[in-house]
């Protein structure tokens, strides 16, 4: 008979999984479209009453601007609003995705408009008034450069995690290491290393030459700190590395005796400066944000192609130098456009962005002596991942909230499903 047990960690049971800087975001957003719209209502009159339609045209144009960043804001406040409420199973942290999603449509149409009026003017080239456009282009830049200092800071939702400089390295075949330490005995060449990916640091040994594999039982570390205290750590078989089973505490200064089948050797492990790493952009993104972000650079940039065309095309009468600016700007912008809807329909689809969290879930169960019989990891809100597991035990106390206790240690993990089923049950499944 299968025992089930529901958790949330750090959220209890009201399910709100907004990220970490929500109502930060949101208030920058809304003043990024208190901007925009000034820009826009300034423009339009100013135009009307001096007979400017470049004026007028460009006002209209920051209004599209205006309207993009209502989606954002929107998001941000109901989701806000709405974030107890229980009609929404896993709350609203997916709405943010879901803006993003609607905006990289947006932004799409965008390039496409762009690009059909670029190739329009290439096939029939129209008469430009640089007095008027450079100076509008100009004014266009400023109030986009403004946009991107209030959205700044903030732009890809950092959900801060604790983590050290030592554990984000380049990233290579060993995963966010640094501070490679390689032992050379007889059995061959390994590399230890403090591993640390947003999850509590292990040992990692490495093997690096084919035939420099070992059993798991035949290594421990142990390691030696200031004040006396002594550690012994046990490994784990992960496949292509052994893993140690046990975290290491702080602080990461320690000496460490690595204990191999050829005997014995010493490695000196320095602490280093903290540093907030983004090893797990993807899960901790705020892509309502990122879209917001994106809109303003996108419109920054084309400000910039379009100053350079309209400045070459009256100093060499390169007509011809305009419309290309708004082809390659609107090549830019499909580009950053796929991007973000590529994440975001990810997010929508429940796609498990993380899988290193999924990975450690797992091993955490199969390091308890249990198997795990069915695992769903996936995001629920920027910074919040969600799991559904089904172990198979032979312990019989060993209860949903065991594996609860256990799992807890993991940052971001934020709510836990757990089903506990007898191998008999697991037989019959």
């Amino acid at each position: 008979m299968s025992n089930f047990e529901n958790s949330a960690f750090g959220a209890g049971h009201d399910h709100i999984f907004l990220g970490a800087a929500h109502e930060d975001n949101e208030r920058r957003t809304w003043m990024v479209i208190a901007l925009c719209s000034a820009m826009m209502v300034a423009e339009i009159v100013g135009g009307s009453l001096f007979g400017s339609l470049a004026l007028v045209a460009d006002g209209l144009h920051m209004s599209t601007h205006a309207g993009a960043m209502l989606i954002a804001a929107l998001a941000y406040t109901y989701a806000r609003r709405h974030a107890a409420d229980n009609r929404f199973v896993f709350g609203t942290g997916k709405l943010g995705d879901l803006a993003g999603f609607t905006s990289a449509i947006v932004l799409a149409m965008i390039a496409l408009l762009i690009g059909y009026e670029a190739v329009s003017r290439f096939l029939s080239p129209v008469p430009i008034h640089f007095g008027q456009a450079i100076p509008i282009a100009i004014l266009g830049l400023l109030v986009n450069l403004a946009s991107v200092w209030l959205l700044s800071g903030n732009h890809h939702g950092h959900s801060h995690g604790h983590s050290h400089g030592h554990g984000h390295g380049h990233e290579d075949e060993h995963g966010h290491e640094g501070e490679v330490h390689r032992i050379f005995g007889s059995a061959g060449v390994f590399a230890l290393s403090v591993f640390e990916d947003d999850v509590p640091p292990v040992f990692r040994i490495t093997p690096e030459t084919a035939s420099s594999r070992l059993p798991a039982d035949s290594v421990s570390v142990t390691t030696v700190r200031a004040d006396g205290t002594h550690q012994t750590f046990a490994f784990a078989d992960r496949g292509d590395y052994l893993e140690s089973k046990d975290d290491i505490p702080e602080p990461h200064a320690f000496w460490a005796t690595v204990s191999l089948p050829d005997g014995e050797h010493s490695i000196e492990f320095e602490e280093h400066d903290h540093s907030h790493g983004d090893a797990h952009a993807a899960a901790n993104r705020d892509h309502n944000i990122r879209s917001a972000y994106i809109h303003v650079i996108a419109d920054a940039a084309v400000s910039v192609l379009a100053i350079i065309g309209l400045l070459l095309a009256r100093a060499f009468g390169w007509v011809w130098m305009d419309p290309l600016a708004g082809v390659i700007g609107a090549l830019v912008i499909a580009n950053w456009s796929w991007g973000l809807m590529r994440d975001t329909g990810g997010i929508l689809l429940d796609m498990n962005l993380d899988k290193r969290m999924a990975e450690n879930v797992r091993h955490v169960i199969e390091d308890n002596g249990d198997a795990v019989l069915d695992l769903h990891v996936w995001r629920v809100g920027p910074g919040h991942m969600s799991a559904v597991v089904s172990v198979v035990t032979s312990e019989a106390q060993r209860s949903p909230s065991f594996y609860h206790a256990a799992l807890k240690r993991f940052k971001g993990l934020s709510h836990v499903t757990v089903e506990v089923n007898p191998p008999r049950a697991a037989a019959s499944a």
